[in-house]
């Protein structure tokens, strides 16, 4: 009985929710909004008052809040309270406490990375440590909840760890003191050859235009004279950051992206306005399906202009801006005041008003139709339904949504077997248990990055242990799969080997072997160089 009665009180929240969503949303659009605001009130007073259960009116609300914006676009999205403070360490670009990346590994809290620049670093605390005891507490069995909770706090706290080390008999105890801790956007930066740079960038936060400037001049120090800018997974992000970083490589006073509103105080235009030593260097950016919002401004502009190639697949096709509105109760409303364009005029949105729900618009932008190949002229997406647009040199270019390369590559496909090693966290937790077995040996063996990689083998052996491993976490082997799969999980696993040594540089540069967008992009320098007119 009681579980019925539980079950009536969400189906009621959820049905008021849609309902007054869409009244909300119809009644507020006249001149009533004082009488609509009053029906609410009276609506929400009886149900609190007279329903059959006790009615949680906070949930009431927003659910009638989030029922409203439904009835909008996908992006405006109310942020309860509980959630903003991690929303905006997303985009401020840092956080207070000890500065680890984590993993709750057999009810184990282990260090997968020390974050760089932070106290934990500075201490030596080293990928795979164990944390047994915080404040001389046992911590077994803890959840990542608790550790955020126990671990984060302000800068100039301490806290002490006890940590288990592989080779270490006794536990090492370290008192850390809490410091600001930076959360990059810029993922990692390196040279693939001698001439060639590589810049990550996962999103774009308050600081994503310093971190990027800052990866560029070391890239130049070692001799960069071509650039692959990785946008791939990227969603985006402050819209003025996209401007700054787009302005890194348009040169003159060319117009970057601009915004038209309902209101005309949202219409705006962004132009380039400051000259960078990267503005003449031949550039490839990378795009994929994840790609959205202010990756699309950054690949938008660089296309539109004809300054580089875009390799990859159609953008997500996200050309809303949200401004943010903050509530009494420290939630926020994130609203669609306007909407952006290219230089050469394209609304990169796509078109969300004949999709049923949100899922639907989301699984719309991953739909894979497109052929692979050449597409400077752009038939690929040429259809009489879509807009045409020209960049500067005259190339055809269409609207209609996203940014669709210059040069089509998918991203390849995985098995359900690999999906399933993923979905488990299998290489992360036989490459756990391999190092506390291996690792010494494999650091006096390789001493650096570029010896790792010539020389690390995988061997048939390991493999075959993983896939055992593998099997007793509950992924059955399939052979063909796996076969079909091999190399990328050789690949895999020697990138995370990697990673608990030179991090994300680790990581990403053994990856990058296997990857076929990568491995386009590298042999299309010539064709990027010409694009730009450049010498």
């Amino acid at each position: 009985m009681f579980n019925s009665l539980k079950f009536s009180t969400i189906l009621f929240t959820a049905v008021i929710g849609v309902v007054l969503g869409v009244f909300l949303n119809k009644a507020f659009s006249g001149d009533n909004l004082r009488e609509s605001i009053s029906k609410f009130n009276d609506v929400l007073t009886f149900t609190e008052k007279y329903y059959v259960e006790e009615v949680d009116t906070q949930k009431l609300v927003e659910s009638a809040i989030n029922g409203m914006l439904n009835t909008l676009d996908p992006h405006s999205v109310y942020i309860p309270p509980k959630d903003m403070a991690q929303v905006e360490e997303s985009f401020r670009g840092d956080f207070e406490g000890i500065g680890i990346e984590f993993q709750v590994v057999n009810d184990t809290l282990t260090v997968v990375s020390p974050i760089t620049g932070g106290p934990s670093e500075a201490l030596g605390i080293m990928s795979g440590d164990r944390i047994i005891k915080i404040d001389d507490k046992a911590v077994v069995g803890i959840t990542n909840d608790d550790v955020r909770k126990k671990l984060r706090g302000k800068a100039g706290t301490e806290v002490k760890v006890s940590i288990q080390r592989t080779g270490v008999s006794k536990l090492l105890d370290f008192t850390i003191v809490r410091d600001k801790i930076p959360i990059y956007s810029v993922d990692t930066h390196f040279m693939l050859d001698n001439k060639t740079g590589y810049v990550s960038v996962s999103r774009f936060s308050e600081t994503t235009y310093d971190e990027l400037v800052e990866a560029l001049n070391d890239l130049n120090k070692n001799g960069m004279h071509q650039l692959v800018l990785d946008l791939r997974g990227n969603p985006g992000g402050y819209l003025n950051q996209a401007v700054k970083i787009s302005d890194l490589f348009i040169a003159g006073e060319k117009k970057i992206v601009y915004t038209e509103g309902r209101r005309k105080e949202f219409d705006e235009e962004y132009f380039a306005s400051s000259q960078s030593k990267f503005e003449n260097i031949p550039l490839i950016v990378l795009i994929n399906r994840g790609s959205a919002s202010a990756s699309e401004i950054v690949s938008g502009a660089v296309q539109d202009w004809d300054r580089g190639l875009i390799v990859g697949e159609t953008s997500f096709g996200k050309g809303l801006v949200q401004r943010q509105f903050d509530l009494p109760d420290n939630s926020a409303l994130r609203l669609t005041i306007s909407q952006y364009f290219t230089p050469s005029g394209r609304l990169i949105q796509r078109d969300y008003k004949d999709k049923k729900n949100k899922e639907e618009y989301y699984a719309d932008a991953m739909e894979d139709e497109e052929t692979e190949g050449d597409n400077l002229d752009h038939t690929a997406e040429q259809d009489s339904a879509k807009p045409e647009y020209k960049t500067a040199k005259g190339r055809i270019v269409y609207g209609g949504g996203g940014i669709t390369p210059d040069y089509i590559v998918k991203q390849g496909t995985i098995t359900p077997y690999t999906q399933n090693l993923l979905r488990k966290n299998v290489f992360y937790l036989y490459v756990l248990s391999y190092l506390d077995k291996n690792g010494v040996l494999i650091k006096n063996k390789f001493g650096n990055l570029s010896s790792f990689k010539s020389n690390f083998i995988i061997s048939d052996e390991t493999m075959s242990k993983f896939i055992d491993y593998a099997t007793s976490k509950e992924v059955t082997f399939n052979e063909e799969e796996y076969r079909k799969d091999k190399d990328y999980i050789v690949s895999r696993l020697k990138a995370q080997i990697a990673r608990n040594y030179w991090k994300n540089e680790g990581w990403y540069s053994v990856l990058l072997n296997t990857d076929d967008q990568m491995n386009k992009a590298i042999t299309l320098f010539k064709e990027a160089k010409d694009l730009a007119n450049l010498k």
